[in-house]
């Protein structure tokens, strides 16, 4: 499910089930996150679809990536793989106004 910004964060700071997923590449991660994201690069292939399964199910995932496009098909295959709710954050972290920290501090 796609989500503007607000919404997503919003919803994401409510949720006791939240996991904050950021499919960008090592790199991109490096520049800067949305705090508590974990990172899992899509462009792993089926690496990618390897780490997604040791996820839990039951929890809920606020899902991005640079501009909204990878973390759309992320959510595509959380969807296949028996996720319920996966939900894409609209235009990525690159038109994201809400907090972003150093994930190396």
């Amino acid at each position: 499910m796609n989500l503007q910004e607000k919404e997503w964060w919003d919803k994401a700071q409510a949720d006791e089930n939240a996991v904050i997923l950021d499919v960008r590449t090592m790199d991109e991660w490096n520049r800067g996150i949305i705090p508590g994201a974990i990172n899992i690069d899509i462009y792993k292939g089926q690496g990618f679809i390897y780490e997604v399964e040791q996820l839990d199910t039951d929890k809920n995932y606020y899902v991005y990536c640079a501009a909204g496009a990878r973390s759309g098909q992320a959510c595509s295959v959380l969807n296949q793989l028996g996720f319920k709710n996966a939900y894409n954050l609209m235009g990525g972290i690159s038109q994201w106004s809400g907090p972003v920290v150093n994930p190396n501090e």
